[in-house]
């Protein structure tokens, strides 16, 4: 008789998740949109883990999570307007897209930009002050629905995650997506925030959005 799969811990203790990235694990995180799985972005074995795990094409890249746009700096160059929506909404549920600086990284990517965010939960925000920023995720199967508690994260993978960083129920709606490496500006993806709302926070006039897939909506977070 086959074994039933080892369910990770669940845990509010921000030191023992912080020590499974140090260890180079996958880990599950509450955030202010949806639970995530995160890792080391530096490390290629540990994103190369979230991929296989969320049977996630390559194509579609990961997010960097942070505590604060200063931990952002030598990731990605962030102009005066995405500095301008960050000092609004961050922490926050959007995610800004921003020309990738000299920073290495182990995300796949396929052009020279980087999703970055910083979340709204401070029991994660915690973690990222203990981690620095981390590669990030849904907590889901590629197109499946994005998991909203730490029950769901363990459900989903079991003991492929070292542990899940409960933090409550999440909001259930992934963060809305805008592309300040360009102009006009791209809302990508409307979540909490609408797009008339960014765009007018921008100084920016609405414009129609480049087509997207809608297949990624829950593998974005």
């Amino acid at each position: 008789m086959t074994a039933p799969a080892q369910r990770p811990v669940l845990t509010a203790s921000v030191d023992s998740v912080a020590a499974a990235v140090a260890a180079g694990e996958v880990v599950g995180i509450a955030t202010d949109t949806v639970y995530g799985l995160a890792c080391d972005p530096g490390n290629p074995a540990a994103v190369e883990r979230i991929y296989t795990m969320k049977q996630r094409p390559s194509g579609l890249e990961l997010t960097l999570l942070a505590a604060a746009l200063e931990d952002l700096e030598d990731a990605v160059r962030l102009d005066a307007t995405a500095r301008r929506l960050a000092a609004r909404y961050w922490p926050g549920p959007l995610s800004i897209v921003a020309p990738l600086a000299t920073r290495r990284l182990a995300i796949p990517r396929q052009g020279t930009t980087l999703s970055t965010r910083v979340p709204g939960h401070p029991l994660l925000l915690e973690l990222l002050r203990r981690t620095g920023p981390l590669a990030s995720t849904s907590a889901n199967l590629h197109g499946h629905p994005a998991a909203v508690a730490a029950a769901e994260v363990a459900a989903a993978f079991g003991d492929a995650v070292a542990a899940v960083l409960a933090g409550g129920p999440a909001g259930g709606m992934a963060s809305t997506i805008i592309d300040c490496s360009r102009t006009p500006l791209r809302v990508l993806r409307e979540g909490p925030i609408s797009e008339a709302e960014l765009l007018a926070a921008a100084g920016a006039s609405s414009s129609a959005p480049e087509p997207f897939d809608r297949t990624t909506r829950n593998d974005a977070k």
